[in-house]
């Protein structure tokens, strides 16, 4: 297995000058390339004031090296997960500034890295004992929940995925269909890789034919359920040493044909943004259970669970999901229980869609639900509105997308006098579902 470094000690000379951390296409980021690059960001930001800057990058490579620069300089980095004016507007209050490629038209400092000049090198200052970084999760009622991860947690975390899987991983490449900007993919497409020293795309694969175009070394390839749906059977498979997936359930048809295509099976994660990895399974048969992570330990609490983790900043959380243990301490997932839906792999809050139709004119109340057609999940908005307000559906739609991705928008449209209530004048949300019904 290679030599796992923790992330205070990337920079140091531990790893040669041409060691390649990262790719693009056929153009190759050596260490001495991140160093230049960390290095012009570093001398310019620990000059700055401010504490807390959002890094808001498309690119892995140059969100490598914001990163290690906001680290190194000893500031927090924010990932809000996303580059959407409007949202990070509303979300200013989180941080003093932006590092990031994109124009973005904003209130507080906002920089591009390509814009900074070459330094000469100086020595880093040490990565503090206590630095971590912040990233959002939606929570239960509907504004971004802010989740602080220190570095001797991202540290210990892949400690044990190094354990687990480090000595299959030899000379890969990682490539990945999932954003780098939420948790697990910077964890196995940031974390993983730069701890094991191996070369990380820098580019998302958004398409089949980008997975299997890839040639050369065996790939590590992070993915999701709703990417390995989209696989395209006839292409000429690439050679894969690992399949990852997370953020999803994955369905067994799916596996058996990715097993079939790729010849090896799919390795599952399952955890969450709050508590970090929990289980992991190997899906090459049928409804595999999970296995957790030795250092994980799941409680039973009232009609839920809780879970002890040394990844966790308080060491228990609540989870959100219904589990099953067998008498050998494996589980299965039964579902959730709160008002979070994941539709291709992404988490929905439905409480903030709601939210964000109460804000709009003409919108008097408001419940949103997810709808199933066929094999798809879709969201369905039930609205209180005016008969005039009735025809600006399409204006809602548009005046949506500021706030939400397109995935979170409702496609369906349900128009009421008022809303449904149970008798203990809750939402009666079985006739919600049945206003959505196709034989109506």
């Amino acid at each position: 297995m290679n030599k796992r470094l923790p992330l205070a000690l990337w920079l140091t000379a531990s790893r040669h000058p041409q060691q390649v951390v990262a790719f693009n296409g056929g153009h190759e980021f050596t260490q001495a390339d991140l160093i230049n690059d960390v290095q012009r960001i570093y001398a310019w930001l620990k000059v700055q004031p401010g504490e807390r800057w959002a890094l808001c990058f498309d690119n892995g490579y140059t969100f490598i090296a914001a990163l290690l620069a906001t680290l190194h300089a000893g500031k927090t980095p924010v990932m809000p997960g996303h580059s959407r004016e409007a949202q990070l507007r509303e979300q200013q209050h989180h941080f003093y500034g932006v590092i990031s490629d994109s124009a973005l038209n904003l209130t507080c400092p906002v920089i591009n890295p390509q814009r900074l000049a070459y330094t000469a090198i100086e020595p880093f200052a040490p990565v503090p004992a206590n630095a971590g970084v912040v990233l959002f999760t939606s929570g239960s009622t509907g504004e971004p929940a802010q989740i602080f991860k220190s570095v001797r947690a991202l540290d210990e975390e892949i400690a044990w995925l190094a354990e687990l899987w480090g000595e299959s991983l030899g000379d890969c490449r990682v490539v990945g269909s999932v954003s780098h900007q939420h948790l697990y993919g910077f964890t196995f497409r940031i974390m993983l890789p730069m701890a094991l020293g191996l070369p990380t795309d820098a580019a998302m694969i958004h398409f089949p034919e980008q997975l299997g175009a890839h040639s050369g070394p065996p790939l590590l390839f992070i993915s999701s359920p709703a990417f390995l749906k989209r696989l395209d059977m006839n292409l000429t498979p690439p050679a894969v040493t690992r399949v990852v997936s997370a953020a999803g359930k994955l369905d067994d048809d799916t596996a058996e044909r990715v097993l079939a295509w790729l010849k090896t099976p799919v390795s599952e994660i399952y955890g969450t943004t709050e508590t970090g990895v929990l289980a992991w399974r190997q899906h090459s048969q049928p409804a595999p259970e999970w296995q957790p992570f030795p250092a994980v330990r799941f409680i039973s609490q009232d009609e839920g669970w809780q879970v002890e983790s040394p990844l966790i900043s308080h060491r228990c959380r609540p989870l959100d999901d219904l589990l099953e243990f067998t008498p050998q301490g494996t589980f299965r997932l039964l579902g959730r229980r709160d008002r979070i839906v994941k539709i291709e792999e992404k988490r929905i809050s439905l409480s903030e869609v709601e939210r964000r139709l109460l804000a709009l004119p003409g919108v008097e109340e408001a419940a949103v639900i997810p709808i199933t057609r066929g094999h798809r999940i879709a969201l369905g908005a039930v609205i209180v509105a005016s008969d005039a307000d009735r025809s600006s559906t399409s204006l809602w739609r548009e005046a949506l997308r500021a706030w939400l991705e397109p995935i979170a928008i409702p496609r369906y449209w349900r128009f009421v006098e008022r809303i449904p209530l149970n008798s203990q004048s809750k939402r009666a949300w079985a006739q919600l579902q049945e206003l959505f019904d196709e034989t109506r």
